[in-house]
């Protein structure tokens, strides 16, 4: 991964939700809030792409340089 471009993991899914990881380059991830799960705006704006419907589920300790988003499945996972 480059230090400076965003990594998106592959898709994983259990039977309710599918899951991605983002990797954020240092100099984006000083800018991802310490005190609460972003918002899909927050997100987009910090230049993450994902198709709509994804959340900022859960925040990664013991850092921020990982963005762990879902998204509801449209169509049977797994």
């Amino acid at each position: 991964m480059s230090h400076k471009q965003i990594y998106y993991s592959d898709k994983y899914d259990d039977d309710k939700y599918e899951y991605r990881h983002v990797m954020l380059p240092k100099d984006i991830a000083k800018r991802v809030p310490k005190t609460h799960l972003m918002s899909e705006t927050e997100w987009r704006n910090l230049g993450v792409q994902q198709s709509q419907g994804w959340v900022h589920y859960m925040i990664h300790q013991p850092g921020i340089l990982i963005l762990m988003l879902n998204h509801v499945c449209m169509y049977v996972c797994m």
